[in-house]
């Protein structure tokens, strides 16, 4: 991935109004406490690697597309079935700092049934000092890698739908790797990352997460990335410019149905534009999506 040739970090885009799930977890009332405890893992989370993203705050809240995971539109299935399914496991792949898969575990998934990733390790630290949590208070499991690493998350077809597992899924405290869980996960979330990777890069994580996916009815991917309304590479942020490859809804459609084979998936998408992370002013569109497993 490209490195990014971004301005200073800018304490003005702290947005005081979205902190409340940091204040739950951290139990730190005092505003200006909080602010300056915010900022000071932002430093800290941008020294990891400079994203965009960790510029704008979006390693502590969602202030690209909506306030929070809870908000996208696949949330509440996807809750459903860590109710629902037993030993239902949901990945979130790029999680960075973790704040989403933290809210998924507030909303009652059980923690030993969740597991999350990042290409960069440091965010996971990063994440525990952010939210004031240790190994042991927050035993979500954590796998660095790249996911586009046939070591790391070996490239598989999507299970046919009669299949059938029958052997126990491994203790994801036990992983190294996230191939073993080819076919064991009820619900993957991946935002903002597809749009960090090229054009050929982004089939190839689609495959390798659809391969992980259950063959199981109501089994989903979600999440959300930088889109376009006509596919094709896109130049973001006039101050800093990065040529960016960018899918359009019906382009989106046709990648999944293509991989899972039209028919056997619902792919839903909706194209929506946000201003809040630019220094241009320019509105930038967002693919906000689910693929669920008929």
């Amino acid at each position: 991935m490209a490195q990014f040739n971004l301005p200073p970090l800018d304490d003005s885009l702290y947005r005081e109004g979205r902190v409340a799930f940091i204040r739950q977890e951290t139990g730190i009332q005092d505003s200006e406490a909080l602010k300056q405890h915010i900022i000071a893992v932002q430093k800290k989370a941008y020294a990891v690697k400079g994203f965009p993203c960790v510029r704008y705050f979006a390693f502590a809240w969602w202030v690209v597309v909506w306030e929070r995971i809870s908000e996208l539109p696949a949330y509440r299935e996807a809750l459903k079935l860590g109710r629902e399914r037993e030993g239902a496991i949901l990945l979130d792949i790029g999680c960075c700092c973790g704040a989403d898969i933290r809210k998924v575990a507030r909303d009652g998934w059980p923690v030993q049934n969740l597991i999350a990733s990042d290409l960069y390790a440091g965010f996971w630290d990063v994440g525990h000092e952010l939210f004031r949590s240790t190994p042991e208070t927050f035993p979500v499991a954590f796998l660095p890698g790249d996911a586009l690493d046939p070591n790391f998350l070996q490239p598989f077809a999507p299970l046919g739908a009669a299949s059938q597992l029958t052997d126990s899924p491994p203790a994801l405290a036990s992983l190294t790797t996230l191939t073993p869980l080819r076919g064991r996960l009820s619900a993957i979330y991946v935002s903002s990352v597809f749009h960090l990777l090229s054009e050929a890069q982004q089939p190839k994580l689609a495959q390798s997460l659809a391969g992980l996916l259950s063959p199981l009815p109501g089994s989903l991917i979600f999440g959300c990335n930088l889109g376009e309304k006509v596919t094709g590479r896109v130049l973001l942020n006039q101050i800093q410019p990065m040529l960016r490859f960018c899918h359009s809804p019906e382009s989106w459609i046709a990648l999944w149905e293509g991989i899972f084979g039209k028919g056997t998936v619902k792919v839903e998408v909706e194209l929506i534009k946000k201003r809040e992370m630019s220094d241009d002013g320019v509105d930038y569109n967002w693919l906000v999506w689910s693929v669920t497993r008929l």
